[in-house]
């Protein structure tokens, strides 16, 4: 009886412990569900919900809610667990990591460009990253991968796409001219130069293409990836100057030269040749690899006085611009940083932006860009555009009132004009993506 009673003790210990357990879970399960819908409801009223660009879609029959991919994001509240599955919060703040299709336990996570209701403009590749126009080649963010490490990759994949199939008997300046000098375009001249194939680099900014227009401060979240030439990187939290300066190190020690300040105007094909017109100059190639970035052009306001020296589309070093009255217009991450930034060093800096609130900002800069706000270290005009640009001046409508504020450094972030209409004029054919996946484990 004893014996009986014991057992009867220690199953019903054991049946305890495994309800309390069981509940806590579903306590904690249903806490976390609360929570994240909250911050569904608050993605959708700040219009964070609907993606932009690249983004991650869960599969709901797949995912186990291991937590593993939210945990993986870099960038944070991008995923979270509704009802024990992992969903899309602020799916317009991705900025295609990938860090959560890998890190899926079960792959459930592929990420997709584009929506059902909002396509993107992306040319039409194959798998060797060609376009329809043959042996030109496209990687990188234009072909809707902006990750560093996949454009990286695709640069490479690319490059050693065109050698195999190079004809080295026709005549040509260079085998391959490759137009950018980010991420796609750097791993590019690396897998040209490994292989001793004659290149030329062209870059219309400065090394680090789409790289060098982030603000100073901002990081770069990335993950180990293998350069020609180099071997294994591992770059995490690691800011746009570190980068910067270690590709600087790399092409150095390979000899290998950017033609800077250069911007491709036109390419034409005669036969197998092609002819690659510049600002500076003409070129023949038998291929050619585009890694020029989505931004493409800085988006220009179109008012008077915008071609004024004073006015800049990406940030000069700022702690040389102390005491300057200074105007940022946008609402973006990037104007957003580098108002702060420039707050930092200077005690008169005005960000205007056209809507009456912030609505795509990462949550650490929404907060402290309204402290900024508060501390009166940074004076924001909402619901403002700027009207006109004067020598020590600047016109603006904030709130239909015209206003005159004084003025002797502009700098302007109003994205980038998509280099469509280039890729049209080179013949490339362009195909609109409505939620098409372009990773996946499929």
């Amino acid at each position: 009886m004893e014996q009986y009673l014991e057992s009867l003790i220690i199953y019903g210990t054991v049946i305890s412990i495994v309800l309390i357990v069981i509940v806590m879970y579903f306590k904690i399960t249903s806490r976390k569900s609360s929570e994240t819908q909250k911050k569904i409801e608050k993605a959708k009223v700040s219009g964070l919900y609907e993606p932009i660009s690249l983004h991650p879609v869960v599969s709901e029959e797949m995912c186990i809610g291991s937590g593993a991919c939210i945990t993986a994001c870099p960038e944070k509240d991008i995923l979270g667990i509704l009802s024990g599955k992992a969903v899309a919060i602020n799916a317009s703040r991705c900025v295609g990591h990938g860090a959560c299709f890998h890190a899926c336990p079960v792959q459930a996570i592929s990420l997709f460009i584009g929506t059902e209701k909002r396509g993107v403009d992306i040319p039409h590749l194959s798998q060797e990253f060609e376009t329809n126009v043959p042996m030109m080649f496209v990687a990188g963010e234009l072909g809707g991968m902006g990750l560093i490490k996949n454009a990286i990759e695709q640069g490479k994949q690319a490059t050693d796409s065109i050698i195999k199939r190079i004809d080295k008997n026709i005549s040509a300046q260079y085998g391959i001219i490759i137009v950018g000098a980010g991420p796609a375009g750097i791993g590019a001249a690396l897998t040209a130069k490994k292989n001793g194939l004659n290149f030329l680099l062209i870059e219309q900014d400065t090394l680090g293409g789409t790289v060098n227009h982030f603000p100073r401060a901002k990081l770069v979240m990335t993950s180990p990836v293998e350069l020609p030439m180099h071997g294994k990187v591992k770059l995490v939290n690691t800011s746009k100057p570190e980068l910067l300066s270690l590709w600087n190190t790399i092409l150095s020690k390979n000899n290998i030269n950017v033609n800077e300040l250069e911007k491709v105007l036109d390419i034409q094909k005669d036969g197998d040749v092609f002819s690659v017109h510049t600002s500076k100059s003409t070129y023949t190639s038998l291929s050619i690899l585009l890694a020029i970035g989505r931004r493409g052009t800085p988006r220009k306001l179109g008012i008077p006085g915008e071609d004024k020296e004073k006015v800049y589309y990406r940030l000069l070093e700022p702690d040389i611009l102390t005491e300057k009255e200074i105007l940022v217009v946008g609402g973006g991450d990037s104007a957003v940083e580098s108002a702060m930034i420039l707050a930092d060093e200077n005690k008169n800096v005005t960000l205007s932006y056209r809507s009456e609130g912030f609505s795509r900002l990462k949550p650490t800069n929404a907060a402290r860009i309204m402290e900024y706000s508060d501390s009166k270290k940074i004076n924001i005009l909402f619901n403002s555009t700027t009207q006109e640009i004067k020598d020590s001046s600047v016109v603006i409508e904030t709130s239909g009132k015209i206003v005159e504020i004084p003025n002797e450094l502009v700098y302007i972030f109003a994205g980038g004009e998509v280099p469509t209409q280039f890729l049209e004029k080179v013949g490339i054919s362009i195909t609109k993506k409505f939620g098409e996946a372009i990773l996946s484990h499929n």
